[in-house]
């Protein structure tokens, strides 16, 4: 009888152990869902914290814009320290090419440029008639005169098409070209290049380019000649081509500003920064001397 209930207790007992152990396994379930959701909840709202502090972060930030075009001539390192953080330059590049064309089409209507090669084109005609005017042949010499005529009427459409439209397409495509030029310069090196940054750096340092049409125009209105300018072309003999026409001081400075971008936005090492634009300067420097001395032999 005794073994008999011996027996009869055994599956009692390991139904009370497998019951507990089904009540353990759910109660571990239940605090395994338990921590992670907490943990879920809490990487979230870090998440959330975390990009709003970001966001928070980058609408404090002051944002590169038209403002700053005049500091580049007071305070350059803030401007382009700015250029690094959020290299935009879209609104500041049209802003800068309308502008060189608007003063470009101020040039034309003031009827400066027409003026101007008139008078060039009469002291041509004065000075042929003064050399041919004692031949015998009068037809050779009236076909001279009106070629000389010809080439007044082309240089005015040349002028005023320059002063409209070649004027600010020859300042982009100058920033292009530097800018591919110098993004070449810093893959070699090593560092990464980016191209906004490098565009952005060449669109605020043509501020002063936009100084120097400024001027220039000023100075034409001044003295009412085409023959003036911001170069040192001065410098040189009167009416003759001269080195000193490919120098101009604007031009340097916008070298200088250049060199404190690219240093400042560490694309550029210091030295190699100096040596890029030196070496582009000298460039510039070179393609004006074979402009003036080529135009000068026309």
């Amino acid at each position: 009888m005794s073994d008999s209930l011996t027996h009869a207790d055994e599956p009692s007992q390991a139904d009370e152990q497998s019951q507990a152990d089904e009540l353990s396994q759910v109660v571990a379930d239940g605090l395994a869902e338990s921590d992670a959701e907490g943990l879920a909840e809490s990487g979230a709202e870090g998440l959330a914290e975390s990009e709003t502090h970001a966001a928070e972060s980058h609408a404090g930030a002051e944002v590169l814009g038209l403002r700053h075009f005049p500091l580049v001539v007071t305070s350059p390192g803030k401007v382009f320290s700015l250029v690094e953080d959020n290299g935009a330059y879209g609104w500041a590049l049209t802003v800068l090419l309308t502008l060189v064309s608007l003063i470009g089409y101020v040039q034309v209507q003031s009827g400066l440029i027409d003026q101007s090669l008139d008078q060039q084109t009469e002291k041509k005609l004065a000075q042929v008639e003064a050399e041919q005017g004692t031949l015998v042949d009068r037809i050779r010499l009236k076909e001279t005169m009106e070629d000389v005529r010809q080439q007044g009427v082309f240089l005015k459409l040349i002028s005023k098409l320059f002063a409209y439209v070649l004027s600010p397409v020859s300042l982009l495509v100058s920033f292009l070209l530097i800018s591919a030029f110098l993004y070449a310069v810093v893959a070699l090196t090593g560092r990464k290049p980016e191209f906004h940054t490098l565009m952005s750096i060449c669109v605020y340092a043509g501020f002063v380019e936009l100084i120097a049409h400024l001027l220039g125009v000023s100075m034409m209105f001044y003295y009412r000649s085409l023959d003036v300018g911001t170069t040192l072309k001065g410098l040189g003999a009167a009416g003759e081509a001269t080195v000193w026409a490919a120098v101009d001081p604007f031009q340097m400075w916008f070298w200088v500003l250049v060199g404190i971008g690219l240093t400042v936005t560490r694309q550029l090492s210091r030295r190699m920064a100096i040596v890029s634009t030196v070496l582009l300067c000298h460039v510039g420097i070179g393609l004006r001397v074979g402009v003036e001395f080529g135009a000068g032999g026309i």
